[in-house]
């Protein structure tokens, strides 16, 4: 098997969809149906191993990444974890290292796991819609209870073990509604690394063609904007915000780094529990799966003309009302899943996100464009905690916040 010719990144789903919860707006819960002659969706130690070889074997290296997935992968307990770092020793050639990622709800995590995690260097995501009154609504156990004080609980074990968790936050048709309750209380539980996930369901044959769960754009645009005021005013260089982050890219200088915003995608495909391989994330369905590792080596699938025509179709499909966009730099047409409206010339494969993203880029351009100017200057330094209207601007431009970035106008 042939080195892959890029970099990837790959999310692993070891238990399938398999989940201790029942969110009510989880996009992988139904993929249960594509297994239905497998009792338990677990990965076999024989398809683990195989996996973990073909990976390292299609790694440029010296340093590989495993991302660990669901589901939820905690369910399949700590010995299952400890079966994947043995194997990763044992296979890993010699002067390289190997760091894992795991997305969780944390409801599971005991002191046993936090010290598993610390010791092993494990970097963890983990989900979180807010609070209490706020996550609950969606996120609850299979018997229809609450989640947050368990979630909140996994938390704060892995901070008391050393380990600063990313959270991931989705973002629906109730929280959006309160943007600055839901950021404050991120920051006050302390978290550093923030990301919003919005969901979007279709809903065919529906007045509004999504489900209840689904925000408007013009919600979610002004969710992202009121958190990017609050960010600037109080938190830069001290929480970082996903797609603050990723708005900041272009001028910076970089390319994205999320999927979603990139002229291209495929960067992150899918291998399930059996080995089934699949492009994306959001496509683990018949119509997609492309092959299983156990016929077919990771290398090869990662750079199969099926996976790249895929990820090129994201820039192909492209509208035109999208090309000449003032912001498709910042947004590329945003992930290919959300594109099932027309635009206003009637062509079809707008993304349902569209307004409130481009509200968003516009609303926060000038400013991280100053953040970017000033970053590559010497006399730069690191963001104040807060800055009042006389203080200061936290861009570093040397004007007062109220005649720099306090005066960004309201899109």
């Amino acid at each position: 098997m042939a080195k892959a010719s890029r970099d990837f990144q790959i999310f692993v789903k070891p238990a399938g969809a398999t989940c201790n919860l029942d969110c009510e707006y989880c996009y992988y819960s139904d993929k249960r149906e594509l297994y239905p002659e497998s009792a338990t969706l677990r990965m076999s130690d024989d398809v683990l191993e195989t996996y973990i070889a073909q990976h390292l074997e299609a790694s440029a290296g010296p340093e590989v990444v495993f991302s660990w997935h669901g589901g939820e992968p905690t369910s399949l307990g700590l010995d299952f974890f400890r079966k994947v770092v043995e194997l990763q020793r044992k296979l890993k050639p010699a002067g390289w290292s190997i760091r894992n990622g795991m997305q969780t709800n944390g409801v599971l995590l005991d002191e046993e796991w936090a010290r598993f995690i610390a010791a092993e260097h494990f970097a963890i995501g983990l989900s979180l819609d807010g609070p209490a009154e706020l996550h609950d609504a969606y996120r609850v156990t299979r018997g229809g209870q609450p989640t947050h004080q368990a979630a909140l609980r996994g938390y704060e074990l892995l901070r008391r073990s050393g380990i600063q968790p990313d959270i991931v936050s989705v973002v629906h048709n109730l929280n959006v509604l309160y943007p600055l309750t839901v950021y404050r209380f991120f920051r006050d539980i302390g978290c550093k690394s923030l990301g919003f996930l919005p969901v979007v369901e279709q809903a065919p044959g529906t007045a509004a063609g999504v489900t209840r769960h689904t925000a408007s754009a013009a919600d979610f645009g002004e969710f992202l904007c009121k958190i990017f005021d609050e960010w600037f005013r109080r938190d830069m260089g001290r929480i970082s915000v996903q797609t603050i982050d990723e708005a900041a890219r272009p001028a910076m200088g970089l390319e994205h780094s999320l999927c979603v915003f990139r002229p291209t995608c495929g960067q992150i495909p899918v291998i399930e529990h059996n080995g089934d391989y699949y492009p994306c994330d959001h496509y683990v369905d018949r119509e997609h799966r492309l092959g299983n590792i156990l016929e077919t080596p990771v290398g090869d699938l990662l750079d199969s003309k099926a996976q790249r025509a895929f990820g090129d179709a994201k820039r192909d499909a492209l509208p035109g009302y999208c090309r000449d966009c003032e912001v498709l730099a910042q947004c590329n047409g945003g992930c290919p899943k959300y594109r099932f409206l027309n635009a206003p010339n009637g062509e079809p494969g707008l993304n349902y996100l569209c307004a409130g993203l481009k509200r968003f880029f516009l609303h926060s351009r000038e400013p991280l464009a100053r953040m970017a100017r000033v970053s590559r200057q010497p006399q730069y330094r690191a963001a104040p905690s807060r800055a009042g209207r006389n203080d200061s601007c936290p861009c570093g431009s040397g004007r007062k916040y109220k005649k720099c970035c306090g005066a960004v106008r309201e899109l």
